[in-house]
């Protein structure tokens, strides 16, 4: 008969913990390869600070930095500048683009007494339209989906007319959304000449 007996070596498999960023969602130690570098470093140092003084300490990076060569170590420093640089901006881009964007809340007649309510513009403020459709057909109990508008963009269109309702539990729910930042539209359909 056959032994059964494992070779010494593969006595038994090890499992590993990987921490993942809260930010970028890549391990800390390939953050620096993302564009958001300063918000995952602050999320670090506050989560796993012992992880933190491993990778980004000044002792580490000096030691990272050592086997360089002199010009390789000022490449090295000025590349970390130019990633600072455009992170900054793209941080300043995006808080420009929130600060311009609208929130439009349309009351759509249908036909005589019933309206539908389109909501667009959420995109902007980074909200999943999908979860905050299901939100809207839990919280008025009615029907409520996304869809495309010809423009390209995407709407979430809310049955009946709820346009107050929605701007107050905007506001309630969402803190980022500025009050200012969103507009409510009354929209009639022309009747057709007969």
């Amino acid at each position: 008969m056959a032994d059964t007996e494992q070779p010494e070596g593969l006595s038994e498999i090890q499992s590993r913990h990987v921490i993942y960023c809260g930010v970028c969602t890549l391990p800390p130690e390939y953050c620096e390869y993302g564009g958001t570098v300063k918000k995952c470093q602050d999320w670090l140092q506050k989560a796993q600070p012992e992880m933190y003084k491993q990778i980004w300490s000044p002792e580490a990076l000096e030691a990272a930095t050592a086997s360089l060569s002199v010009e390789a170590q000022k490449r090295a420093a000025k590349d970390a500048q130019k990633k600072a640089a455009q992170a900054e901006k793209a941080e300043q881009k995006q808080a420009d683009k929130i600060a311009n964007s609208v929130i439009t809340i349309k009351r759509v007649e249908r036909n005589k007494r019933k309206y539908v309510t389109a909501v667009s513009g959420l995109e902007a403020f980074g909200l999943d339209l999908k979860k905050v459709a299901k939100e809207f057909g839990k919280k008025f109990a009615t029907g409520s989906s996304v869809t495309k508008v010809p423009s390209g963009g995407e709407e979430i269109v809310v049955q009946g007319d709820v346009s107050d309702e929605i701007e107050e539990f905007l506001l309630e729910k969402y803190k980022d959304i500025p009050e200012d930042n969103i507009e409510l539209v009354d929209d009639k359909k022309k009747k057709s000449s007969s």
